[in-house]
């Protein structure tokens, strides 16, 4: 495995070691050739205080020695940002224990992917990286001296440690970007803060917007699916406030309706477009098989169907079903694995790491690398007054389209939005809003 962080004089790689049974920390740093602490410095988990070196796990091992993360010489920190290297934080569970580490490690590599990438632009980047507690206390990762030398910060993952490094980052005017966490009231007051993901429901009255004017040509068809626990009501009622105040008819139906009386919603005249109230995958089977005996009966009927993020899951399952009826699917992120761009990163991940990146969607290595890129260029570019709004400069994002806006009195949320379109021809588009 060989792993990249890049400074402002060295590309550091690494290996692999898998752990064999009596092995200890000491002993397989001086068998490599390296100290305890350059060690523990290459593997961040390490430095906690309850780590157990166990038999079977797989640990990095600088090839060459690792830079010590101290406390930067003033001339190096003093400064503008564009005119020095940028020091950049990652304060995220780093460890292999649970599921939480292992993806926040896949994340942490595509930040370091970026990194690299940036290198050949001329843009440095010092990377500081701590493993933070599971219990929320963050007080011993901020009293590191270099915490506060950080020009930007990524974390935290989970939202009981949001308050602790949002005031934090407010004392030392550090850029704070929360890449998960969804609940984070001091973006309401704190400036430095840029929110990439939403609670569920705080996009509803954007998306009906969004619908409404995509859709304006077309008869959307609701239909209940008596389903008493559905988060999808906001975004119903919503959708149905847009198009009532744009004079746009529609029809309500039932996933219990008889036949014909489902049949008799849709339009002969219009294309239509299908939309549940619920993101039950069984409902959404069953949707399929109903929308097919309606087009099978009536070949006038043109149908479209608008979902919901959740059903990105289903996209390979269900693929031929998401093309047979014209999906659109709202979406934070998307990546097509089979584009040029997606492929270069899976190599690129592939031979710094010595495995594959995860499946799982989406592809955290991907949104590290995004997110880095994104903001260090910005930072680099415009300095600590960058604001990610959109057209600051080119961006093309692997996966993760960003483009914020500022709250009144407080920090930045990203407003980002697209459709990842299954046509009917089989191809698949994002058109972003």
């Amino acid at each position: 495995m060989a792993l990249f962080v890049a400074g402002p004089s060295f590309a550091q790689s690494v290996t692999t070691h898998k752990v064999k049974k009596g092995e200890t920390i000491y002993g397989i740093a001086h068998a490599h050739g390296i100290t305890e602490a350059e060690l523990r410095r290459a593997n961040p988990g390490m430095e906690s205080a309850d780590y157990v070196l166990k038999k079977g796990d797989k640990i990095l091992v600088p090839v060459t020695p690792i830079p010590s993360v101290g406390v930067q010489p003033a001339s190096h920190l003093a400064g503008d940002v564009r005119q020095r290297s940028i020091n950049m934080g990652v304060m995220l569970p780093l460890h292999d224990k649970n599921g939480d580490g292992r993806r926040m490690v896949e994340y942490y590599r595509g930040l370091l992917l970026a990194c690299d990438s940036l290198k050949r632009e001329g843009i440095s980047v010092d990377v500081y990286a701590w493993n933070t507690p599971d219990n929320g206390d963050l007080t011993a990762t901020l009293s590191k001296p270099e915490a506060a030398q950080c020009d930007i910060i990524f974390g935290p993952l989970y939202s009981s440690q949001m308050e602790q490094l949002s005031s934090f980052c407010q004392q030392h005017g550090i850029m704070l970007v929360i890449p998960f966490s969804i609940n984070a009231p001091q973006l309401a007051v704190n400036s430095h803060l840029f929110q990439v993901y939403q609670a569920p429901g705080s996009t509803d009255e954007s998306t009906a917007r969004r619908f409404a004017e995509w859709f304006e040509n077309y008869h959307p068809v609701i239909v209940d699916c008596d389903d008493a626990n559905s988060s999808k009501g906001g975004f119903t009622k919503a959708l149905r406030q847009q198009l009532d105040s744009r004079g746009m008819r529609y029809s309500l139906t039932s996933i219990k309706s008889a036949s014909n009386l489902f049949a008799s919603a849709f339009s002969a005249q219009h294309p239509n477009v299908v939309v549940l109230n619920t993101a039950r995958i069984d409902d959404l089977k069953v949707m399929f098989i109903k929308l097919r005996d309606v087009v099978a009966s009536n070949g006038n009927v043109k149908v479209s169907f608008f979902g919901y993020p959740e059903w990105m899951e289903m996209a390979v399952s269900q693929e031929d079903n998401f093309h047979r009826f014209d999906m659109y699917l709202p979406a934070p992120y998307y990546t097509n694995m089979s584009q040029p761009s997606a492929q270069r990163m899976a190599s690129k991940y592939r031979a710094s790491f010595h495995q594959d990146m995860s499946t799982f969607t989406p592809r955290l290595a991907l949104t590290g690398f995004d997110h880095a890129l994104f903001f260090l260029r910005g930072l680099h570019k415009y300095g600590s007054t960058f604001d990610g709004a959109a057209g600051r400069f080119s961006y093309l994002p692997v996966q993760t389209p960003l483009k914020f806006v500022k709250l009144d009195g407080g920090g930045y949320q990203n407003s980002a939005f697209m459709f990842v379109h299954y046509k009917t021809n089989g191809q698949i588009e994002t058109i972003n809003y």
